[in-house]
């Protein structure tokens, strides 16, 4: 199975990922699940494919795009992490995942993806790394009230990205949080390794999921993001001739 799809781009200085792309299961491997399960948030982050594909072609920006299930393997923890290949999430039982083979997943799906990205990093030389999440309005599992944020942006160490982001996002009036639902110095994996290792800028879009579940949400979206996008790659370059 390939375990990732590109998107060309030559418009330059930015580059997207979407780490939880898809919920498909690769053949031979059964989590035991619903199929219905498949198309939670547990399985796939509703919405941030079509995002991920209409911000792509707007920008004119290639994009790394994830073809697994984060419930078979999920892209976007480090190899150690416990919830790499989940056995209960949000309070759904994976007995598929009871007991499997955890350095033959990672060799056959996690690093392919991995070097993937990597190899893209290196042949588009971008200066701002973009990924891609939603999140749900409230866990399954929780009864705390139900997540106030239409758009987060996650970051670690780095805050060159969100510090031009968060004012961007709120100027449109939009109800922004900075490391919220969940903070990118804990949930971070993908940029950590892939952009601060490297010194490239980056960011974490993490957009509410009842927000860009349909073609009008993510046309939404796109409109909003694809120009805060430019700013933000502009602002980031050196010195010179702005591009439009």
């Amino acid at each position: 199975m390939t375990v990732a799809r590109f998107l060309d781009g030559d418009a330059g200085g930015i580059l997207l990922i979407c780490d939880h792309a898809s919920n498909a299961v690769p053949p031979g491997i059964d989590l035991g699940v619903a199929p219905a399960l498949l198309d939670k948030h547990i399985g796939v982050d509703i919405g941030a494919a079509p995002l991920t594909e209409a911000l792509a072609a707007t920008l004119g920006a290639p994009a790394v795009l994830a073809t697994v299930s984060r419930l078979v393997i999920d892209l976007h923890r480090q190899p150690d992490h416990p919830g790499l290949i989940p056995t209960v999430s949000d309070g759904h039982a994976i007995p598929g995942n009871d007991g499997i083979d955890r350095f033959e997943r990672i060799a056959h799906l996690y690093a392919p993806y991995h070097r993937a990205l990597e190899a893209m990093i290196r042949s588009t030389r971008p200066t701002l790394l973009v990924s891609i999440h939603s999140f749900t309005p409230q866990l399954e599992t929780a009864d705390g009230p139900m997540r106030p944020w239409e758009i987060g942006i996650l970051s670690n160490r780095d805050r060159r990205a969100a510090d031009l982001a968060l004012p961007l996002l709120a100027a449109r009036g939009l109800v922004v949080g900075d490391n919220e639902p969940y903070s990118g110095k804990v949930l971070n994996a993908t940029l950590n390794r892939h952009g601060e290792a490297r010194g490239i800028a980056s960011i974490a879009i993490e957009i509410r999921n009842d927000r860009v579940d349909d073609a009008t949400g993510v046309d939404r979206w796109n409109d909003i993001l694809a120009p805060i996008l430019v700013e933000i790659r502009n602002r980031l370059a050196p010195k010179g001739v702005l591009a439009t």
